[in-house]
């Protein structure tokens, strides 16, 4: 069997309302040489009829019959993947028509070591209205962004990324213990070892719905994660380290969350 040239994982928790706008944003790309792997965790909804009801040989359906998190769904898509190159679509979100040609473009263009191609984003929110978000930049070998004493991934949304498949061999997947920042975390191992190209085009529509991202726990308890994760390489920087103290002890939950991640 011939390998597609791109694998989509499309992961899914219930929100079967939502998931046909992804599903079809992905199958009308005017690059055709794909497989779209649809990760059911654990849903109680009828997923797969919804999944299934479209007639396209190129989707595959599989379900987690317990939910495990975006994070463990994302890797079984990743296991199941057969396309040199992997992106990730959520289930709430869309695509415009030419995201994955214009990326494959770019990846023609760009310097050998580049592990992943991604763009801007339009933000759509409740009240349907259109913003630009300006992804960041981001420089290989580099974690802090020293204007904002912050991650320089974060505002890279995993929906406008396209990665190499060798970069899950050499950076390894997910890390599913992660309550939140599950892409930001992965994005900074990647950063480590790969260049990131960025099309400063919007190429994909993020919509704000309720979901893990507005869990101020969840936040607070990623940010301690990563400073026990990366400590070995922020530890000397103590504006960052102030910063991020700062951004934990603004919040009211913070001490749960230092005792959470311990």
């Amino acid at each position: 069997m011939v390998s597609p040239q791109v694998s989509v994982i499309l992961p899914i928790y219930n929100r079967g309302h939502l998931i046909k706008r992804a599903i079809v944003s992905v199958l009308n790309q005017s690059l055709r040489d794909l497989e779209l792997i649809v990760v059911d965790d654990g849903s109680t909804e009828e997923i797969e009829k919804i999944v299934t009801s479209f007639d396209d040989g190129r989707i595959k359906y599989i379900r987690h019959e317990a939910n495990r998190g975006a994070g463990a769904a994302r890797n079984t898509g990743i296991r199941a993947s057969r396309g040199e190159y992997i992106a990730f679509q959520d289930s709430d979100d869309e695509w415009l028509p030419e995201k994955l040609e214009r990326q494959i473009e770019a990846f023609r263009k760009a310097e050998p070591d580049a592990g992943i191609v991604y763009t801007d984003m339009l933000r759509i929110g409740e009240d349907g209205r259109s913003n630009y978000w300006t992804s960041p930049t981001v420089r290989m070998g580099c974690i802090v962004n020293r204007e904002t004493l912050d991650y320089q991934v974060i505002g890279l949304g995993i929906l406008s990324a396209m990665i190499k498949r060798e970069c899950f061999d050499k950076v390894g997947l997910f890390d599913e213990s992660f309550p939140r920042f599950i892409d930001l975390e992965f994005f900074i191992r990647l950063s480590k070892r790969y260049e990131f190209y960025h099309i400063g085009e919007p190429l994909c529509r993020y919509y704000s719905t309720v979901g893990i991202s507005s869990d101020i726990n969840a936040l607070c308890i990623a940010r301690v994660l990563l400073l026990k994760k990366y400590f070995s390489d922020i530890k000397d920087d103590s504006a960052f380290l102030l910063s991020q103290f700062s951004i934990l002890n603004e919040n009211q939950r913070s001490e749960r969350a230092y005792i959470s991640a311990l």
